[in-house]
C-alpha cells in the first residue's frame, strides 16, 4: 500500500515534526541532527520529547486498531488531495505548509489559542485535537467547536501491572516541577519529604528529564505508590504509566496555570490540573503544603482499596484513543465529499 497512488478508508496519513531550534549559533540545529544519535548512547536522561512520545503512542494505537498508517508521506498526500492528513508535533511543522489536503491538527502544536487565534483562517485546517478537560475548555474559548477532545492511550503491555512485585519503597516521588524549581524545592518538596520521613515511609526520588524509561519502570516495580509533584499537565503520561503499573497516586494539584504563557491573553491564570485524567479510584490530591498531611493520612487509610489500573483500562485504553482519532480524521473526508456534491453544476454552454 505504501507505493499505491489511491488511498482507502483504512489509510491514515500522519505528519510529524519534533521540537527543533537553534540554541547557540544560527543553523546549529542541523549539527544536532548529526550528533544526537551518538549523544543519546552516552547518557541515561530522557531521550524523547513529549511531542514525539505522544505521536508514537498515536501511531501505535492506530496500527493496533488495524489502520494502515503512513508517516510523512508527502507524495501520497499530493496524489490524493481529498484524503485527510493528521498534523502532529511542534508548530514549526505548519510553517509554509503546502499540502492541499483537509487537515486534523494535533495533538501538541499551540499551548494557548492566543498564540494563533487565526489558525482556522486557513481553510485546509478543519479540527484541532485537545487533551485535558481544562485544555479543551481553554482552546474552545479561542476556536469554538473546532476542538475535539482526545487522549493518548496507555499501552498496558509496555507498562504491565507490577502490584505483585517485591516492594522496597513506599513512595516514588516524581519531581516534575517545571517553573521556579529551586524556590518550590525549598517551600514545597523538602517539607513534603520531611513529612514522609517523620512517618517512616521509604522514599525514592526521580526528577523529570533526568531518567530514561528503563529507570522509571525499575523504580515503579520497587514502589507501592507514586507521589506526583507537578504544576499542571495536558495529559500526564508518567503518572498514568504508574497507574497502569498498579501504583495509586498522591498528587499535588494547585489548580491554576503557572506557565506564564497565559498572561498576554487572559485576565487571570486559567484553571488547570496536574492529574487531568483521574478519579477517587486512582488516589488523592492536595492543593497546598498545608493540605498535604491530611491528604497523606487519607491516602494511607484507603491505600489497599485503590484501583488505578482499572481506571486506566476503562478510561485510557489504546482502543478508545484510536477510535476517537479515526472518527475525527475520517469525518474530514466525509465533509469534503458533502461539500463537493453541494457545489452548483455549471450550465452547459
Amino acid at each position: 500500500m505504501a507505493g499505491a497512488s489511491m488511498l482507502s478508508s483504512n489509510d491514515i496519513l500522519l505528519f510529524f515534526k519534533d521540537v527543533e531550534a537553534d540554541r547557540f549559533l544560527p543553523g546549529d540545529r542541523y549539527l544536532k541532527r548529526i550528533v544526537r544519535p551518538a549523544w543519546q548512547l552516552l547518557h541515561s536522561k530522557q531521550k524523547k520529547t513529549g511531542f514525539r512520545v505522544s505521536f508514537e503512542m498515536l501511531e501505535v494505537a492506530l496500527r493496533r486498531a488495524g489502520y494502515q498508517v503512513h508517516v510523512n508521506r508527502y507524495d501520497l498526500a499530493r496524489r490524493n488531495p481529498g484524503h485527510p492528513v493528521g498534523i502532529v508535533g511542534f508548530p514549526i511543522i505548519l510553517h509554509n505548509w503546502t499540502l492541499p489536503n483537509p487537515a486534523l491538527l494535533g495533538p501538541s502544536l499551540y499551548d494557548h489559542p492566543g498564540l494563533k487565534l487565526d489558525l482556522f483562517k486557513d481553510e485546509r485546517f478543519k479540527l484541532l485535537l485537545t487533551l485535558a478537560d481544562w485544555q479543551h475548555r481553554m482552546h474552545q474559548r479561542g476556536y469554538g467547536d473546532r476542538c475535539v477532545q482526545w487522549f493518548a492511550g496507555i499501552d498496558t503491555d509496555r507498562w504491565p501491572d507490577l502490584s505483585s512485585h517485591a516492594k522496597t519503597v513506599d513512595f516514588l516521588v516524581y519531581d516534575k516541577i517545571r517553573w521556579n524549581h529551586d524556590r518550590l524545592s525549598e517551600s514545597l518538596l523538602n517539607p513534603i519529604l520531611a513529612e514522609l520521613k517523620k512517618r517512616n515511609y521509604r522514599v525514592e526520588m526521580l526528577r523529570y528529564k533526568f531518567h530514561d524509561h528503563a529507570k522509571l519502570k525499575e523504580a515503579m516495580a520497587q514502589s507501592r505508590a507514586l507521589l506526583f509533584i507537578c504544576e499542571h499537565e495536558t495529559q500526564g503520561l508518567a503518572y498514568q504509566e504508574a497507574m497502569a503499573s498498579g501504583l495509586p497516586v498522591l498528587a499535588w494539584d494547585p489548580g491554576r496555570m503557572v506557565d506564564p504563557i497565559w498572561k498576554p491573553f487572559d485576565k487571570a491564570a486559567p484553571e488547570t490540573s496536574s492529574v487531568p485524567f483521574f478519579s477517587p479510584a486512582c488516589g488523592e490530591t492536595f492543593a497546598s503544603l498545608e493540605a498535604f498531611p491530611d491528604a497523606l493520612s487519607r491516602f494511607a487509610a484507603k491505600w489497599p482499596s485503590y484501583d488505578p489500573l482499572g481506571y486506566v483500562k476503562a478510561h485510557l485504553s489504546q482502543e478508545e484513543s484510536a477510535r476517537i482519532y479515526a472518527d475525527a480524521y475520517f469525518s474530514l473526508a466525509a465533509n469534503a465529499r458533502k461539500e463537493s456534491t453541494a457545489l452548483p453544476v455549471a450550465a452547459a454552454g
